[in-house]
């Protein structure tokens, strides 16, 4: 494409009419960013294939209708010449009229358009068959106008100028048409301008109701497309953050678990019991095991690792022994028959009952805890109490905290967090039976 040509309405790479503009090319799109689609391109495309086959049926009959009516054989000087202005307008349409579309060069569509104007207003004054071209002109004036003011004027210039044609003719013939006769000329002029005018009119609406149809199918896909990136960046949001909760829940408290025994083993040494430092070493070994399949469990997008192969209730009280064990804090487990909790809501307990106990060994300073599931009017309860330090006025939540809140919510679930300075701290938690999660299986 040449440079300060413009993409061509129906044309190969072409653009469509923008901004309501009633041409069938896009005039001064040089000025505006291409904000075509493929399926106006498509109909452009269409439609200028459509006016090609119009013009050139209506030239053929045209001029076989000139010769045929001839009253002289071979023909005469007019009939000639109307065959001549035919020619003309062959080679202007195919060299600079459709040429001028294609590129979006308005100098070829006007200069078109003068050329058209001409020949149809000389061919109808020639010959009165030559009229038939008014059907051509009226038309190609509404296909290249660069505008509804430009299609008028041009229409209105092609009906005055046939009517001074055709009136010169029938004088310079010596027939002196009467006033009479003038004025049905210019009534039936004016018919066919009138129909032209309305004709060309409900063209241009059609052509911007299909632009804007397009304009906004080009806007709902945008639309559609920002949407499903919005949605797609919310869900790369959201299973960062609940990566991040697992992580927290699992692996960081394994290694909390993991350093603290390791200083406590440490310290044994020091003092002479290597035996007490070596049952440490074995729990350092046991909490890396426990670790290393909780890693794989989120790798590989599976539920908890404690759930993988026991109950809630023995997940629990593995947990549990394994806190006494590793912290000397009396664990009490108080166990009711829950029913069919669902897998769903199995997790959130157990990553509660998980995250409260890390709180205690972290914050508490308690000696004892107990840990109690209990079903209640269609809900699965768990309590974690403690009689440690408690909470002092003002305590900000942590992140864990934070985290089984977001949890403990999303299944529909609610949680309460108690506790007085002195007198230890009490976490419940209460999740509907069967409800999806976030979680799903864990793993959501």
């Amino acid at each position: 494409m040449r440079t300060g040509e413009q993409p061509v309405a129906g044309a190969r790479g072409a653009q469509p009419v923008t901004g309501g503009t009633p041409g069938w090319f896009l005039p001064g799109a040089e000025e505006r960013p291409d904000d075509s689609g493929a399926e106006r391109t498509e109909f452009w495309r269409r439609a200028l294939a459509g006016w090609d086959v119009a013009f050139y049926v209506l030239l053929a009959i045209s001029a076989v209708s000139i010769v045929t009516v001839a009253d002289t054989f071979p023909p005469d000087g007019a009939t000639w010449a109307a065959l001549g202005g035919l020619t003309v307008l062959l080679a202007a349409y195919v060299l600079v009229g459709r040429r001028g579309a294609q590129r979006g060069d308005l100098r070829l569509t006007r200069a078109y358009l003068v050329v058209l104007v001409l020949v149809v207003s000389l061919c109808s004054g020639v010959s009165t068959i030559g009229s038939i071209l008014l059907f051509v002109g009226f038309s190609q004036v509404w296909f290249f106008a660069a505008s509804l003011r430009e299609g008028v004027v041009a229409s209105v210039v092609l009906a005055v100028a046939s009517c001074v044609t055709i009136a010169g003719g029938a004088f310079a013939s010596g027939e002196r048409p009467t006033t009479g006769d003038l004025v049905v000329l210019a009534a039936q002029m004016s018919v066919g301008l009138i129909f032209s005018l309305a004709l060309g009119m409900w063209i241009t609406r059609v052509a911007e109701r299909s632009e804007e149809r397009a304009e906004l199918l080009e806007r709902l896909e945008a639309t559609q497309a920002a949407l499903a990136a919005s949605h797609h960046a919310a869900g790369v949001v959201a299973e960062r953050e609940r990566m991040a909760q697992e992580i927290h829940d699992t692996l960081a408290q394994g290694f909390t678990s993991v350093v603290m025994l390791a200083q406590t083993a440490q310290a044994q040494i020091e003092v002479g019991r290597p035996e007490q430092a070596a049952d440490r070493l074995a729990q350092i070994e046991q909490v890396a095991r426990d670790n290393l399949a909780e890693a794989r469990a989120l790798v590989a997008a599976f539920g908890p690792a404690a759930l993988a192969d026991a109950t809630l209730a023995e997940a629990l009280v593995r947990l549990g022994e394994r806190f006494r064990a590793e912290t000397g804090v009396q664990v009490e487990v108080v166990l009711a028959d829950v029913g069919d909790a669902s897998r769903d809501t199995e997790v959130v307990l157990l990553r509660a009952a998980q995250e409260a106990l890390a709180n205690v060994r972290k914050h508490a300073g308690a000696r004892r805890v107990l840990l109690r599931l209990q079903r209640e009017d269609g809900a699965v309860a768990l309590e974690v109490l403690d009689d440690g330090q408690g909470l002092a006025p003002g305590t900000a939540e942590g992140v864990g905290l934070r985290g089984m809140r977001d949890r403990v919510a999303a299944g529909g679930g609610t949680l309460d967090v108690a506790g007085e300075p002195g007198r230890g701290t009490r976490v419940r938690l209460a999740m509907p039976l069967g409800t999806r999660t976030r979680d799903g299986d864990g793993t959501a």
